[in-house]
């Protein structure tokens, strides 16, 4: 019998029941719990999740609308698989939008506790850097953008960047590992938004991302060459 997981609700803000199963079931796929082309069942997740099927199918509705499932009429719900060519897009837009919540960032960090939270951000994905798990990394990479996104105070951009499908090219690429030896990009953009300097961010933020999508293309180069 599978394990009943526990939802992950974020204690600042209410969230529906259907809401905080998504961000679960996101987060069991950048821990590798979930795989990119894996059959999502509903019976399965009410037992393993500990919620009702309407729960289950708004949250299915919900990750398909971000790109995350897609929803089959004969195969039920599928976990995205993405090509290297999606990839490579994912990423270009990925690299103009975080580069704009780095520099949203670093305009605003001087405003209310911006700087306290830019600090706890950076210091929880240090302290998760030390770790061997990569579990605590994952979820402190996400609190570091979220920082990002909250600091910056551009809803649009808030309401945008989560559905870029981020997570299913992390976990199909296992791109934790490389950002975990990339750890120094991440300490470079706080130290920008810290600054408040918005242009040096926002560079620091697309380098990150560069590196990345020449990592994954020598990769896949590598792959092809295998084949």
């Amino acid at each position: 019998m599978a394990r009943s997981l526990p939802l992950k609700e974020p204690a600042s803000r209410a969230i529906s029941a259907s809401q905080a199963l998504a961000e679960s079931i996101v987060a069991a796929l950048e821990e590798g719990r979930l795989a990119p082309g894996q059959r999502l069942i509903e019976a399965d997740l009410c037992v393993r999740f500990g919620v009702g099927r309407n729960t289950v199918r708004e949250a299915l509705q919900r990750l398909a609308s971000e790109g995350v499932v897609e929803l089959s009429r004969n195969r039920g719900a599928t976990i995205r698989e993405i090509t290297p060519e999606q990839a490579q897009a994912t990423l270009e837009l990925t690299e103009l939008l975080a580069g704009l919540a780095a520099r949203s960032a670093a305009q605003k960090v001087h405003e209310q506790d911006n700087s306290s939270r830019m600090r706890a951000a950076i210091g929880r994905l240090e302290a998760a850097q030390l770790k061997i798990d990569d579990k605590p990394f994952i979820k402190a990479r996400a609190g570091f953008y979220d920082a990002l996104l909250r600091i910056g105070r551009n809803e649009e951009l808030q309401r945008i960047f989560p559905s870029i499908h981020i997570h299913v090219l992390r976990a199909q690429f296992h791109l934790t590992r490389a950002h975990r030896n990339q750890f120094g990009d991440f300490s470079a953009i706080a130290r920008a938004v810290l600054a408040g300097e918005p242009l040096r961010a926002e560079r620091a933020m697309r380098k990150h991302v560069r590196r990345t999508r020449i990592l994954l293309k020598q990769e896949n180069a590598r792959e092809a060459h295998r084949d």
